[in-house]
């Protein structure tokens, strides 16, 4: 039909066509969007997520009583005093000297309280070559880390001073204090990294400098206007930094890609010889709405986070969601409106050897461009479909394979960090000489009142049991807090840094001990906290969530495929072949940090366990982007199939002329992943290898293989859907201007084909 005009349907199409016809009052409504949701969010605060809403159970149960009850838990400190060479014992005198010169040091900063004795509180070791000297910080525990200079250099004088001994302090404000210095500043890096690399894959992409910055300046601007958003909505769910650093890197992921696929399929048109208005026309036709059908899907795989019941996990998702559908929103409607400001100087700042249709005049005609690597690779796969399907599914399923003996846990602090900072090795040193003394449990008991003689007694009897049935070596701690009665009680469980043995020391805490001794009273509540109980309350609750999201997302991510395309088929494939993708991403994980496979090829460390939020967010995280790639090139097939093109023809159409975008699309996405599997810390480490190899098997293997393989093999079946579900709501793809002419497929009896 040429240039002809083509009335086309669909939200995408008309959003499109208002936006290139209104273009300045598209832009100004955007830029009123994005600087209103800044405005009111930096006016309105963020709310972050409290302790006590971290988690149910008892860890919840914890928080809570120490919040009502209004006590500010203060960060506590240990310098550890010990013989380097087992030489002396903490009952010769240069021994005490030490200990008496650690505390008129620390005490002398004035920044601390509570100092004790190892001779007062029994914190010596049974070998007698090692002991504590215990004390809390002043001030607000959060903000401990920046108060804790002055005692750290008091501490390292008192070493200097008794060489034969080593004096190291660890705790919680130190602890943040080293973090800060050796990572604080890591996130940030990686989060300002990610912006110039993908620019820069993007002008590879494009070749034109204002091509380039389109994307990243609907991801950026999206991004701002989700921050402000967070803020409003934080007062009715609260949010949290880790929500905000996930919500950057989705927003960037989904901002670049979906503005790259409006803008390549843009570019195309017009190379094929349409005048800008039927180009635009046509993009927002077909790539716009495959945007919509893809942020649907993304903001519904999201949504599954909301059905954990875990406030982190539970912020994230809120907050992918909102910068998902911002990106959506301004994609088919800023975006049109910006390239119908800009015309053809969209090729503005052209880069000579990186810009291939450097003149689009000259290539007019030629048609789109379809990447040589692909073609020869789908030679091959459509000539022989089903070699194809079980070469790469079998390659994927023996990748996939080790994920079957996944282990989750949270991972300690020499897990998280190695052996490389000297913090790392006063936590080991800590822990071999006093077993879970580093991360206590901790039970919060409360009362009617603490002081009743029974109540006594229990407390008593519980110290006394925690050490005799084997869940502790001691020594137990406890702290009253009389006008509140309540009182902590610090158990350092046997198996320390160990969260196996540490846990099944919880479990006879929890089981046996407490019902034996405090359970007894009435009145009395006294839930057990801390790292060891956290990270079990943690699993548990996380592991009860895992199939009521798994099926959430699966069923919905079904039937929005079903919607969109009509097809049984499509729609089940779909899902498989993504199922896939986050297998083989999970057998990623488990090969190389659980198992040490290859790990240091990415500058990590086999560390026996996933960290137990990962599979999950990966799960909801790749099972939503996946759908980009998916979408995209499902729509395309489906497209070159409904102008006439045979499945086979339609399927190499599809995946070659799609070919370019997506690999620029996943190139953007596994290098900002990969920024993060940069940083020191596993956790990182493992959330960005995970979504960096997910992206590239995704756009690779089952996108170039196994898709086109697959729907080969099935031919028109394709495009099977049931009589029974033909009243459902048809939500195809829209058809672009030249699709609805003479030569429409059809069967071989001659009736069109439903696509």
């Amino acid at each position: 039909m040429g240039n002809g005009d083509s009335r086309v349907r669909g939200l995408a199409a008309r959003a499109g066509g208002w936006s290139a016809r209104h273009r300045w009052a598209a832009v100004g409504i955007w830029v009123l969007f994005v600087v209103l949701a800044m405005g009111l969010g930096s006016a309105a605060g963020r709310v972050d997520v409290k302790d006590s809403d971290q988690l149910k159970g008892e860890t919840h149960t914890a928080a809570r009583i120490i919040e009502d009850a209004g006590i500010e838990e203060p960060a506590s400190e240990s310098v550890l005093i010990q013989a380097r060479n087992g030489s002396l014992k903490a009952t010769d005198s240069e021994f005490r000297a030490a200990v008496t010169a650690v505390v008129k040091a620390v005490e002398g900063t004035g920044k601390v309280t509570d100092v004790t004795s190892p001779y007062d509180t029994r914190t010596i070791s049974k070998d007698g070559l090692s002991a504590l000297v215990q004390f809390d910080m002043r001030g607000d525990s959060d903000t401990a880390g920046e108060r804790v200079e002055p005692v750290l250099k008091a501490v390292e004088g008192v070493q200097k001073d008794h060489g034969s001994l080593r004096i190291e302090e660890i705790g919680g404000a130190s602890m943040m204090k080293t973090f800060d210095d050796a990572f604080g500043d890591d996130f940030q890096k990686a989060e300002y990294s990610a912006v110039p690399v993908a620019l820069g894959i993007l002008l590879i992409a494009f070749g034109a400098l204002v091509a380039a910055l389109l994307p990243v300046l609907l991801a950026v601007t999206a991004i701002m206007a989700t921050m402000g958003l967070m803020g409003i909505v934080s007062h009715v769910m609260p949010m949290s930094d880790t929500a905000n650093s996930v919500m950057l890197l989705v927003g960037l992921a989904v901002g670049v890609d979906y503005c790259l696929f409006y803008l390549r399929r843009e570019r195309e048109e017009r190379q094929a010889g349409r005048d800008p208005q039927t180009a635009l026309r046509v993009a927002a036709a077909t790539s716009g709405r495959a945007i919509i059908v893809s942020g649907v899907t993304v903001c519904v795989a999201m949504a599954g986070m909301l059905f954990t019941g875990l406030a982190e996990f539970e912020a994230m998702g809120l907050a992918s969601l909102m910068v998902v559908a911002v990106a959506m929103v301004g994609s088919v409607t800023v975006l049109p409106a910006l390239l119908s400001l800009l015309g053809e100087r969209v090729e503005k700042g052209k880069i000579p050897f990186l810009h291939p249709e450097s003149r689009l005049r000259r290539n007019r005609g030629r048609g789109n461009r379809e990447s040589r690597f692909w073609t020869a690779v789908l030679k091959g796969v459509l000539a022989k479909p089903v070699v194809s399907v079980v070469v790469a599914a079998g390659a994927l399923l023996a990748i996939t394979a080790p994920a079957v003996g996944m282990k989750t846990q949270q991972l300690t602090l020499d897990q998280e960090f190695g052996d490389s900072l000297p913090i790392v090795q006063t936590y080991n040193r800590l822990n071999e000489a006093f077993p879970g003394g580093s991360e206590p449990a901790e039970v919060v008991v409360k009362a009617d009142d603490i002081n009743a003689p029974e109540v006594k007694s229990a407390l008593a009897d519980f110290r006394e049991r925690a050490i005799s049935s084997g869940a502790s070596r001691g020594p137990v701690d406890i702290k009253l807090h009389d006008e509140q009665n309540v009182a902590f009680v610090y158990v350092p469980l046997v198996g320390g840094s160990d969260l196996d043995k540490a846990g099944a020391s919880l479990d006879k805490l929890r089981d046996e001990v407490r019902p034996a001794t405090l359970g007894k009273v009435d009145g009395v509540e006294a839930p057990i906290t801390g790292q060891v109980a956290g990270s079990k309350d943690f699993n548990d609750q996380l592991g009860g969530a895992v199939v009521p999201v798994f099926a959430f997302v699966v069923v919905f991510a079904f039937g929005l495929m079903l919607l969109s395309f009509r097809s049984l088929t499509i729609a089940i494939t779909s899902i498989v072949l993504n199922l896939l993708s986050v297998g083989a991403a999970y057998g990623i994980l488990v090969a190389v940090f659980q198992h040490g496979w290859g790990a240091s090829l990415v500058g990590a460390e086999g560390v026996g366990a996933i960290i137990t939020w990962l599979p999950l967010f990966l799960f909801v995280i790749l099972f939503g982007l996946s759908m980009d790639y998916h979408v995209f090139v499902v729509s395309r097939i489906r497209e070159a199939r409904l102008r006439g093109r045979t499945t086979k023809d339609a399927i190499q159409h599809g995946v070659v002329t799609t070919a370019g975008v997506v690999t620029s699309a996943a190139v953007i996405m596994v290098a900002v992943f990969a920024i993060f599997g940069t940083l020191s810390m596993q956790s990182m480490k493992q959330m960005g290898v995970g979504l960096a190899a997910a992206v590239l098997i995704d756009a690779t293997i089952i996108r170039g293989v196994l898709l086109p393989a697959v729907m080969a093999l099935l031919g028109e079946r394709n495009w099977y859907l049931p009589k029974w579900l033909n009243r459902l709501p048809d939500l195809t793809h829209d058809e672009a201007p030249q699709a609805v002419t003479r030569g429409a497929a059809r069967d071989d009896e001659g009736e069109p084909v439903r696509v």
